[in-house]
């Protein structure tokens, strides 16, 4: 009898065991605790005394991931591994996921301080009445590059100037599709969202006969290439650019007259959301006018909110390299959800493209 006593007290005391380690994982991966938001962006995309402002403000523990691709960050949503709050795709990426059902829609009467946005950055095609995403950050892509090191006679207001003879193995491209074969079909006076394949292979036999100027095609790394004088010309998000130049003096931006990529990152709510309210406090936060414009100066690209705008760096703010006006605006074009098949497409033309650099 005391031997099935023990063993009862036992099995309870395994149990006991059992639900206080469960519920101390749960917690502290923010499962159900509605004191946590894991929110997932870009790297290198936010404050992050940001982070710590919000937290001492709310009491809400931030946990913060980060992707290098948009198309990353949707498979880990679509997979739904983990329970994301808040998401910073691009629009193409936007329109793609509200197809796929991954995307709650948010409740504006919870985020008053969407009114500091201006209103050209509102009710855009990939969402109309930002029914499922919040302006975050926006800017161009274009040409970063160093006059010192070039010397005199490059502006590089044209695409084709990255043909040059001169600029052999000089010339540094981000490692993504969309933007080089851009630079392709920009070049030809076709649209950033050609989906005739005879257009794509013409822009990609022109890329190859500039494949002899290409000294690499990467990621991140060409900051620092830029910054330490490793490289003269490189291909590049204004935002990139703008870190570029706060660290070296001798460098320039430009984004060619045929026109280019006009993109935009918004905050979404994926349907992994387990804090939806905190969620919206914290979109309300980031867009409170001196959080911006804090987020702004660190980050380096151009903010949607007007109100920020005032608190910013005059001379950053009238700047036409990182806030193009409007007119020069209408020149410039949005990535539109092409669809997988296509998107495929353009990644089998930049791999031939790519492997013809030797």
């Amino acid at each position: 009898m005391k031997s099935l006593i023990r063993i009862t007290v036992a099995l309870l005391a395994v149990c006991a065991l059992l639900f206080y380690t469960a519920h101390a994982l749960n917690k502290s991966s923010g499962g159900s605790n509605k004191k946590v938001l894991t929110v997932y962006n870009w790297g290198e995309y936010i404050d992050p005394s940001l982070l710590k402002k919000f937290e001492k403000e709310t009491g809400i523990h931030v946990v913060y991931e980060t992707f290098d691709s948009n198309e990353a960050m949707m498979t880990k949503i679509e997979q739904g591994g983990t329970n994301y709050d808040i998401a910073v795709p691009s629009e193409y990426t936007i329109e793609q996921m509200k197809e796929k059902h991954l995307l709650l829609k948010i409740d504006h009467k919870k985020i008053p301080n969407l009114e500091n946005i201006d209103d050209d950055f509102l009710d855009l095609p990939f969402d109309l009445k930002n029914e499922y995403s919040i302006p975050y950050f926006w800017g161009t892509v274009g040409i970063v590059y160093n006059p010192k090191l070039l010397g005199k006679g490059y502006d590089f207001d044209k695409w084709d100037d990255l043909w040059d003879p001169s600029l052999k193995g000089k010339v540094v491209l981000v490692d993504s599709a969309r933007e080089v074969m851009g630079v392709g079909l920009n070049s030809m006076g076709k649209s950033l969202n050609s989906i005739k394949t005879n257009e794509l292979k013409a822009a990609t036999d022109k890329l190859i006969k500039m494949a002899p100027n290409v000294k690499a095609i990467i990621g991140d790394e060409v900051t620092q290439l830029m910054i330490n004088e490793d490289a003269m010309v490189a291909l590049t998000w204004s935002g990139q650019a703008a870190d570029m130049m706060s660290e070296n003096e001798s460098l320039t931006y430009s984004v060619p007259s045929e026109g280019s990529n006009l993109w935009f990152d918004n905050m979404v709510i994926p349907k992994t959301s387990k804090n939806v309210d905190v969620a919206h406090e914290f979109i309300n936060f980031m867009l409170d006018p001196k959080n911006a414009a804090q987020n702004a100066d660190y980050v380096g690209y151009s903010t949607p909110n007007k109100a920020a705008l005032k608190l910013l760096d005059p001379e950053m703010v009238n700047d036409e390299r990182y806030y193009p006006s409007k007119e020069t605006r209408e020149n410039l074009h949005v990535y539109k959800n092409l669809g997988l098949e296509k998107i495929g497409e353009y990644n089998e033309f930049f791999l031939k493209f790519k492997m013809s650099i030797r």
